[in-house]
């Protein structure tokens, strides 16, 4: 009779040891002289914004008053919003604030499609010349906006344009005094191009193959899958191609008469026509510059990560 012989019993693991609670590690020197060095620059760049807004509660004697110490910078003293409201009794504020947001809103909408357009031709399709015709688009950029300025109005004096007249559609001569003088000329630009080119070039061009496989045109792949993966890309054209819109002045100055049709930038001139105060003023900036800051704030991630993704290929 065999003798059966008893399966090996494996040990029990053993528990394991307790953990102590290492000591929190202190922080380098040269890591604490860089965050209060950026500290300090944020500090910096904040004082303006921040003087603007604290002075806009404040009256002109006062802001004059608190220029020597640091209670310019600081809420205290007679505070009210009288500037806000001497702001409406002044200058048409809401007016103004609509007219910049439609002309913004518009600018940057037809941006977005128009510039990606170009830049899907360019970065996606097979076609011969097309790194030409990219340089030449990229050249235009050293060329500043005041050199070509005054040959603009002339031509957007002669353009046509369809309107209304008593229920019939006829055609003008002139975008002179309109809306459209604010956007068209805007819409193309050289450097939302490159963005969008860029950024089109990281993305695998394996997937336009597979899509073309499927049955989708240029345009379906355009739609479908090129531009849902470049949020980023479309994030910073935004707000590359607001900020300008938003802060113009020069060109409408020179295109546009009527009051009705002005944005906010021209409206600071109202301000220094008879008897300037400086705390509407500071009122009036801080209304123009708020939404330009929660913009870019809003888009912030967004922006970065575009800016990062075009200077790795290309």
């Amino acid at each position: 009779m065999t003798s059966v012989s008893p399966a090996p019993v494996s040990p029990a693991p053993a528990s394991p040891a307790p953990v102590r609670p290492g000591r929190r590690r202190r922080p380098s020197p040269r890591r604490i002289g860089l965050q209060a060095a950026r500290i300090a620059l944020a500090l910096f760049f904040a004082f303006p914004i921040v003087f603007m807004l604290v002075s806009s509660f404040k009256p002109d004697e006062q802001i004059f008053g608190d220029l020597d110490g640091i209670k310019a910078f600081l809420p205290v003293g007679h505070l009210s919003l009288d500037n806000y409201t001497g702001v409406f009794d002044r200058v048409p504020a809401i007016r103004f604030l609509l007219n910049s947001i439609g002309i913004s809103a518009v600018t940057v909408a037809l941006s977005i499609f128009i510039n990606s357009l170009a830049a899907f031709a360019l970065s996606r399709m097979r076609w011969r010349g097309k790194k030409i015709v990219l340089t030449a688009v990229i050249a235009t950029l050293i060329v500043p906006f005041e050199t070509f300025a005054l040959p603009m109005v002339w031509w957007v004096n002669k353009l046509p344009w369809l309107q209304l007249d008593g229920g019939r559609l006829v055609v003008t001569e002139g975008w002179l005094d309109t809306y459209q003088v604010q956007i068209l000329p805007f819409v193309a630009n050289a450097m939302f191009i490159f963005l969008f080119h860029q950024y089109f070039q990281s993305i695998p061009k394996e997937l336009d193959e597979a899509a073309v496989i499927d049955g989708a045109s240029w345009f379906g792949i355009y739609r479908r899958i090129v531009m849902p993966l470049s949020g980023p890309a479309i994030a910073t054209v935004a707000i590359l191609a607001f900020l300008p819109m938003w802060n113009a002045y020069l060109w409408p100055l020179m295109v546009v008469q009527s009051e009705d049709l002005r944005p906010v930038m021209v409206g600071i001139d109202y301000f220094f026509q008879l008897n300037p105060s400086w705390g509407e003023v500071m009122a009036y900036s801080s209304m123009i510059t708020v939404p330009v800051l929660a913009l870019f704030v809003a888009f912030q991630r967004a922006f970065v990560s575009s800016i990062a993704s075009s200077g790795v290929k290309g």
